[in-house]
This record gives structure tokens, sequence and C-alpha cells, in this order.
């Protein structure tokens, strides 16, 4: 019997898949247990309009993505943090500090988890650091470090 996988089941493949199984398996465990449906041609057909669907949602995420990602790049945040002698600095600034500066001159609300920083700046001078928006896009935003 064929049927189209509802959920993830570990032995026979991913949700959305086409699979064959013996009858017995299918009556028994996949289809009172709601991991798959029957692969009818009306199913078939709903499966292949939802992907389609997701396949559409997925594009539009990754566009929004990119035009976010070259607005950002033209921006640039700015810090302040104390100064000592000899140009010493005192702490650093983290990922959050960014994250909340970036909410509150420029209005976007950035993940500090996002924030692509190996180390905290300690240091006053201009830095790139990138932000993940998307897998498949990362943007630079400029972090300017002034003396307090």
């Amino acid at each position: 019997m064929k049927v189209i996988l509802l959920e993830d089941v570990k032995t026979l493949g991913k949700k959305g898949q086409t699979v064959n199984v013996s009858d017995g398996y299918a009556r028994n465990k996949l289809l009172p247990q709601k991991l798959g449906i029957e692969a009818t041609s009306r199913n078939m057909n709903d499966l292949k309009l939802q992907k389609a669907h997701e396949d559409k949602v997925a594009q539009e995420n990754l566009d929004a993505a990119k035009k976010f990602a070259e607005e950002i790049e033209t921006k640039e945040v700015v810090l302040s943090i104390k100064v000592g002698e000899g140009g010493r600095v005192f702490g650093s600034i983290s990922a959050k500090e960014i994250a909340e500066a970036a909410k509150a001159q420029l209005g976007y609300d950035l993940d500090k988890k996002k924030l692509q920083m190996e180390n905290p700046i300690k240091a006053v001078g201009t830095t790139n650091v990138g932000v993940r928006l998307h897998p498949k896009v990362t943007a630079n935003l400029k972090v300017i470090v002034r003396e307090a």
C-alpha cells in the first residue's frame, strides 16, 4: 500500500514522502496513529499543492530577509564606553547591548543570539558585526564605539 507520511517516521522516511508499506502496517500503525494517509490521487494532489505553497512562503521569507539585509548594511549603531588613561577601555560591549542599541536607535528588533560575534568588543572604533537574518542571508551591521 502506498502511504503519504504526515510526520517523520524513524524507519520509513520524512514528512511529505510517499512510501510503500505492507497493508497491515498501514492499517494497524500508520493510519490509526495519524502518521500517514493513503496515497490516493486526491491526497497526492493536496500534497503537491501544499508543497508548492510551502516553497512560495519560503521564497517570500528569503526575499524579505535579503531586502532587510540591504537596509541594515546602510545603517550604523553608535555606542559609548568608558575609557581610562592611555586609551584603556573599562568593560566591553556585548551582543545584548548592540541589540538594545539597534532597537533604540534604529527601531530594529534584532535577536542577540543572531549577532555573530566571537568576542565582545573591547576597543574604541568601528566594527562590523554579522547579523544572521535567514539561514542563507547574513548582513553586516556597522557598530561605532566612542569614548564616554
